[in-house]
């Protein structure tokens, strides 16, 4: 389980294909001695078990299944990748309840200066749009983001100066493609609806 709460920007450093799999080494700034082999690492809001670790770096594992419904199989080295270790039991739930399991790959729309912040317009795919709602939280590259409105498939949110800067979201553009991860509280909410 994880909060959105990103605590590093990774680069990818190497990457090895095996068969339909592939391998990630990716440099951070964690104190590994604190990373066991099998930890699970958030890795632009998708799970992923740490295989491997040497000086300043850790490998990871990403099945096709996770390659071919995520944007980790567009990865290349240099890539920056938002980081997020797991969350231990009692520390502080800064953003919302965040499982690592990707839904859907959603696109950047716009992105216009508002201030000091930036309002982003992203499209999320069918049917995953209608669990987004206004004033509901929702994970997009595992940053943990309040939206603020909704209008069909295109939802928006904004994005603070901090937020812009310590992750991964000021680097993109329109139609660049996002990992999501809607509320899991959304998620029950209309399993139970559809079995009343």
């Amino acid at each position: 389980m994880f909060t959105g709460i990103i605590t590093d920007v990774g680069r990818v450093r190497k990457v090895s294909q095996t068969d339909r799999d592939r391998r990630y080494e990716i440099e951070t700034a964690y104190d590994l001695d604190g990373v066991d082999i099998g930890a699970s690492i958030s890795h632009a809001g998708c799970c992923l078990t740490v295989v491997e670790k040497g000086d300043r770096w850790f490998a990871v594992e990403v099945s096709g299944e996770t390659l071919d419904k995520t944007t980790l199989g567009a990865w290349q080295a240099g890539d920056p990748v938002n980081l997020e270790r797991a969350a231990k039991l009692g520390d502080e739930l800064g953003g919302h309840i965040v499982s690592g399991h990707v839904d859907g790959v959603g696109e950047v729309i716009s992105i216009t200066q508002e201030g000091g912040s930036h309002r982003f317009r992203f499209r999320a795919p069918a049917p995953l749009h209608r669990f987004i709602a206004p004033k509901g939280s929702i994970a997009i590259e595992g940053v943990s983001l309040t939206v603020n409105e909704v209008e069909g498939e295109v939802f928006g949110v904004n994005i603070i100066p901090h937020t812009w800067e310590v992750t991964t979201l000021g680097r993109l553009q329109p139609g660049s493609k996002v990992n999501l991860e809607i509320d899991v509280l959304a998620r029950y909410v209309a399993r139970w609806q559809e079995t009343v």
